[in-house]
């Protein structure tokens, strides 16, 4: 059974997507034409290895874990913002 790593498409150029695996932050520039139609920025794979080397064409995308990240990020937000006094910096 190949392990799986968590990537996340950081940005579409084409003919290229840039994924970040999750663990490292390691960056890659991966070709369109290996991964699933229609995967955009911000789309969370799940992505098969075998010996360390990604099996593209395998990712699959997880919205259910893209909507918790996003669900996180706003709840850390919502605390920052209720800690924030407001008001301009003054030096």
């Amino acid at each position: 059974m190949p392990a799986t790593r968590i990537w996340v498409v950081d940005r579409v150029e084409p003919p290229m997507a840039v994924v970040v695996a999750d663990d490292d932050e390691r960056q890659v520039d991966v070709p369109l034409a290996r991964l699933r139609a229609g995967v955009r920025a911000g789309a969370v794979l799940r992505v098969p290895e075998t010996d360390g080397v990604p099996d593209w064409r395998a990712a699959r995308v997880d919205e259910e874990l893209r909507r918790a990240r996003i669900q996180e990020a706003e709840a850390a937000l919502d605390r920052l913002r209720r800690r924030d006094p407001g008001g301009d910096i003054v030096l």
